[in-house]
């Protein structure tokens, strides 16, 4: 079955929606055991990709990953939960980094592992692989994750209560902002790598490889200091970071060495805000809430991803696919979501002891 881009764009929005739908799942499963509700998630996943790999045509294809969407943005509120519970007391950022670290090593080891399946034997394979490895990870997961009580059964609306605060919605804000921000450039990072650093296309996955290692590594000092310091803080400390490196990526004239080097860089600043991201809004929604706080952080993420891409494409049509404007474009958003975090820190953290846990001496 040939693909033509119209039709990768949809099965993408498929997903997307699916991750948005997902959060549904945590709604109604709100009596359910943490541990209970990652092998659901992960059945899910077995028959999306079950049934990506044996689609007869586009439709079924187009319900597939829909279905493989469902549990993106509820399992990372569910695992942020597991994580922060079994984490030793002071370390909880770092063990939810951890978690979401393993994200970045997927896309880093996967993206390139699949293209290639693709590319040499068949897209069908691919799939069937990722199939097989979530049959696995439901094997680990009632070997290796623990069985925590289900959070508080405060009802369908009590789940939602924690929205009716501002404090929640200036951390979705900030997601969707500055995920916009960094997917106006990002969505078009290849034919960027190409057209303004010069590398040939065979370089490319070598060079999103590095990004993955950027990732990795921000994933793992953005936990380590968020552990250290305020949550909000260390947020907006990465989202300063990304956002200085889309107005670098504008005002360099190209070449391999710099635009390596900032692919690593705003590569650093998306998953430097990850840990603290998805720590404010499971401790948003603490009290019956958890699930959905932390599931909201991807359903913000994907939806700044998409919004992103629309505003990158625009920039590039109005500027003659001048493949430097995107990242100007998204700067400005970047920005907001330093603000927000900024200003909810100032607000809510003030009276953190988070200044006395950095004063704190280990011997």
């Amino acid at each position: 079955m040939g693909v033509t881009i119209p039709q990768a764009g949809h099965y993408i929005s498929a997903y997307a929606i699916g991750v948005c739908v997902g959060t549904l799942i945590l709604v109604f499963g709100r009596r359910v055991p943490p541990k209970n509700l990652i092998i659901l998630f992960m059945v899910l996943v077995v028959v999306g990709n079950s049934m990506s790999a044996f689609s007869v045509n586009s439709a079924m294809l187009i319900l597939a990953r829909f279905i493989s969407g469902l549990p993106h943005g509820a399992f990372f509120g569910t695992a942020t939960l597991i994580a922060k519970t079994v984490a030793d007391k002071g370390k909880e950022a770092q063990a939810v980094s951890a978690m979401v670290t393993g994200q970045t090593v997927a896309n880093m080891i996967g993206v390139p592992a699949g293209t290639m399946l693709g590319e040499f034997l068949s897209w069908r394979l691919a799939f069937g692989v990722l199939a097989a490895w979530a049959a696995v990870t439901i094997v680990l997961t009632l070997a290796w994750i623990p069985r925590i009580p289900a959070v508080p059964d405060k009802g369908l609306a009590g789940q939602f209560e924690f929205l009716k605060k501002r404090g929640p919605w200036l951390i979705l804000a900030a997601v969707f902002l500055g995920n916009s921000g960094v997917f106006c450039w990002w969505s078009y990072v290849s034919p960027w790598l190409t057209n303004v650093g010069g590398y040939p296309s065979g370089m490319v996955p070598v060079l999103m490889m590095l990004a993955g290692f950027g990732m990795v590594v921000g994933g793992l000092i953005g936990g380590k200091i968020c552990d250290a310091w305020r949550y909000a803080g260390t947020a907006a400390l990465g989202q300063t970071i990304s956002m200085i490196g889309l107005v670098v990526i504008f005002f360099i004239p190209g070449g391999h060495v710099g635009t390596a080097i900032m692919t690593f860089v705003v590569a650093f600043g998306l998953f430097f805000v990850s840990s603290p991201q998805q720590l404010l809004m499971a401790n948003a929604g603490k009290g019956g809430g958890e699930l959905i706080g932390g599931a909201t952080v991807q359903v913000a993420f994907n939806f700044g991803n998409a919004v992103g891409s629309m505003i990158g494409g625009a920039a590039l049509t109005m500027t003659n696919m001048d493949y430097h404007y995107p990242s100007l474009t998204g700067a400005p958003l970047a920005l907001l979501a330093v603000i927000c975090l900024a200003v909810y820190s100032m607000r809510h953290e003030t009276n953190t002891g988070a200044y006395e846990r950095m004063r704190e001496v280990h011997v």
